[in-house]
């Protein structure tokens, strides 16, 4: 692996641990971290009343710049990713699930989107 790409890995598990923290601080339970699934990995899923909640976190120069990071393409990923994780994990089926983006930035708070996308509507950005 290239020095380039373990500070982006680095970087990530930063951004990660920083989501967890927030979030467990804002009252959610963390039920998984890296959740690898056929259809690809889920950084985060964590529990808030009735919602089972998806977490993207995106760390990036810019806030700006982290919330484009994360396309049509790959909000449709997670959503197939998150129908896998339900199926493997059935006593959380009676929630509802939640798409929620985090995004991080060198010298700025850390900004929690809350239902960041709807899977319904062609994946449209509601940021």
């Amino acid at each position: 692996m290239s020095r380039k790409r373990q500070a982006a890995e680095a970087r990530g598990r930063w951004a990660e641990y920083l989501a967890m923290t927030w979030l467990a601080a804002k009252g959610y339970h963390l039920l998984d971290r890296r959740a690898r699934t056929p259809a690809g990995e889920i950084d985060l899923v964590a529990r808030r009343g009735e919602y089972l909640v998806f977490v993207e976190v995106k760390a990036r120069a810019r806030l700006a710049d982290a919330a484009r990071a994360i396309g049509p393409r790959q909000r449709g990923r997670i959503v197939r990713a998150a129908s896998l994780w339900m199926a493997r994990h059935e006593r959380f089926r009676m929630l509802y699930p939640r798409y929620d983006l985090f995004l991080v930035a060198p010298g700025r708070l850390p900004v929690h989107h809350r239902a960041a996308w709807i899977p319904d509507d062609g994946a449209a950005d509601l940021l």
